[in-house]
């Protein structure tokens, strides 16, 4: 499978040119397997250049939602094939204790915050997600609910012996300065366990995280910890924080490598990176 960051900024697009290399758009990565199945990670900004990459005019195209957090589905009304009879779009995602996925999308999918109704979206099916494993195409998928604010999804993609694992907005640590306590208290551990590639929040300095803990997000040496214990064999930290430039990502992840020396291969991710696992 061919994975692609089309956008990696977290809570709100930071464009501008102290962003150029990792980007300003929010989440949105799309997977593409050998036989031309095509999911997207997320509906952030990113979206918009992910809808032009596209090869042919596939039937079928599957966005798998985490979260409805606003930087997680803003481009998702600016997908051209939600308005294309021909086409099937499944989105897939997580409802709540008092609505359905479909109630939750349409307070953005409606007037005012948005001119078209998702009930008006003729190629769109709604699937909603707990803690689940099904098929689409050549990818066998896990989901499970982890630790973040409002009902909140993990991934975990497989195919040919290949997995990569998404986990934009998490926070496993929940506070503690003892994080890392073992497998069966941390959130995200079976979905992430020994994954070939792990898309993983790191937003915050510690600094940063101190001031924000149960915000449902994690500083990046939380997440280099966590793929250390799940012994992912490459680790991309994404989700940056709007206010971070380029200089500071490369300051405070290159600290990181320093400090730590991990096992595992980390490639801080910037849009416009592409992954092949085969």
């Amino acid at each position: 499978m061919q994975i692609t960051l089309w956008g990696t900024r977290g809570s709100l697009a930071a464009p501008g040119p102290e962003t150029i290399h990792y980007g300003g758009n929010t989440s949105c990565v799309g997977v593409e397997g050998e036989e031309g199945t095509i999911l997207v990670l997320d509906a952030g900004t990113g979206i918009r250049r992910l809808v032009a990459s596209i090869p042919g005019k596939p039937r079928r195209v599957d966005i798998l939602l985490t979260h409805l957090h606003l930087d997680h589905i803003q481009g998702l009304g600016f997908f051209a094939p939600l308005l294309q009879a021909d086409y099937e779009v499944h989105i897939w995602g997580p409802a709540s204790t008092t609505l359905t996925l479909r109630e939750r999308l349409s307070r953005y999918l409606s007037p005012p915050l948005f001119p078209v109704y998702i009930r008006d979206m003729p190629a769109v099916q709604l699937h909603e997600v707990t803690s689940d494993k099904f098929k689409i195409g050549e990818f066998m998928i896990s989901s499970a609910l982890v630790s973040h604010k409002d009902p909140t999804i993990g991934y975990r993609i497989e195919a040919a012996g290949k997995a990569v694992t998404y986990l934009p907005d998490h926070e496993p640590a929940l506070g503690s300065n003892d994080f890392t306590v073992g497998p069966d208290w941390t959130s995200g551990y079976a979905l992430a366990e020994g994954a070939d590639l792990l898309i993983h929040d790191a937003q915050y300095t510690p600094e940063e995280y101190d001031a924000r803990v149960g915000w449902g997000h994690s500083s990046i040496p939380q997440a280099f910890q966590f793929a250390a214990l799940v012994e992912t064999k490459q680790l991309v930290p994404f989700h940056h924080d709007p206010t971070h430039s380029d200089d500071d990502l490369d300051q405070l992840f290159d600290k990181q490598i320093q400090s730590m020396r991990p096992a595992f291969e980390v490639t801080p991710g910037a849009e416009g990176m592409i992954f092949d696992l085969h």
